[in-house]
């Protein structure tokens, strides 16, 4: 189950403890799948993931929300990019505060401004904030160059084509349009002052429905013939969405939702680019979004009694499990599977990732 930008939808990566005690491994697990459950972060996470790809990032806060129905009282609170702001007073960016981020002396980030209001509104002046430390802030960009600390819309390459293909679609209906105007033309082939009869240039003459008429001597009726869409507008329009989808590492059928003009074998083959982005997305994921959240979470449930068990566990190794893509043939593939296991070419984990 994944979007266009390379993120489950709906299902959320699966926790698996690595620590000694395997009984405390599967209730630390269940008691987290519980907690996501309760707060929706599959839901969130698939948020996350669209703002990055058109907003260029993604802000959540923890904090503390009496209403989850969990002993671990931790809510993830999505903040839309364009509320990261520096406030009024700070309109220009210094060195150590970038468009609301405060840094310190090392480049590392020590507070987000939080605008308490969208600055899009009409009431926002962008006067009223909050100062939310960086450690109850989860931030997740690429950086595409050293010293970024906000991130660029994916998409950002696409936007010009967006704006082509608009026009270049609403051009072909307003042509289309036009010529469903004229329903019909008199013409006649006899020369100027011929034996036509004559008759006032651009007169408009109204034809009833499923009747049949007597035109002017020497006259005949002829329909407009509709241009549009011409031939080239399916193939335009293709190289424009496949030049789109190229930010996203997204094949054509993908972006298209149109495999008509695949076979298997050029399906699997574009396919591969798309699922290591994919991989990439979701091991950044992991770093960026989950190991913060967990670790959050961690710190919140060795507060209560129902995994008080935590507080005699020193550290907590993990790794993140995320659904395999499907294959055409299930058995091939889990045979293939086997026999990487077997020669120690891949891991459980890996392996995972690919089935």
């Amino acid at each position: 189950s994944y979007s266009v930008t390379g993120v489950q939808t709906c299902a959320l990566p699966i926790l698996q403890l690595l620590t000694d005690d395997a009984s405390a491994n599967h209730d630390v697990e269940a008691a987290f799948a519980e907690w996501a459950k309760a707060v929706n972060l599959a839901e969130k996470l698939r948020t996350m993931r669209l703002a990055k790809a058109t907003d260029g990032e993604a802000f959540a806060v923890m904090t503390a929300n009496p209403n989850v129905d969990s002993p671990v009282m931790l809510d993830v609170h999505l903040v839309e990019a364009d509320r990261v702001a520096s406030p009024v007073m700070n309109i220009l960016p210094t060195i150590s505060d970038i468009d609301g981020i405060t840094l310190d002396g090392w480049g590392n980030p020590q507070t987000y401004t939080i605008l308490r209001q969208h600055p899009g509104d009409m009431t926002a002046w962008k006067t009223q904030y909050d100062l939310v430390p960086a450690d109850a802030v989860v931030h997740w960009f690429r950086s595409d160059r050293p010293g970024q600390h906000r991130g660029i819309p994916e998409i950002t390459p696409a936007l010009p084509l967006f704006a082509q293909l608009r026009r270049y679609t609403l051009a072909v209906i307003a042509a289309a349009e036009t010529a469903a105007d004229f329903a019909a033309v008199l013409f006649t082939d006899a020369p100027a002052n011929g034996e036509a009869q004559a008759l006032e240039p651009m007169d408009v003459v109204e034809l009833e429905k499923r009747m049949a008429t007597v035109l002017p001597d020497g006259w005949r009726l002829g329909q407009i013939e509709a241009q549009q869409p011409t031939t080239s507008y399916a193939e335009f329009k293709r190289e424009i969405l496949n030049e789109i989808a190229r930010c996203l590492n997204l094949p054509y059928n993908i972006a298209a939702c149109n495999s008509s003009g695949y076979n298997y074998a050029s399906g699997r083959l574009d396919h591969q680019t798309y699922y290591k982005s994919i991989r990439v997305e979701q091991a950044h994921l992991a770093e960026a979004v989950l190991d913060r959240i967990f670790a959050a979470w961690i710190d919140e449930a060795m507060l209560t009694s129902e995994l008080s068990i935590l507080r005699t566990v020193r550290s907590m190794p993990h790794q993140w499990f995320f659904d395999g893509t499907e294959h055409v043939d299930p058995a091939k593939e889990a045979n293939a599977q086997a026999t990487r296991l077997s020669s120690n070419t891949t891991t459980l984990e890996i392996g995972r990732a690919h089935v």
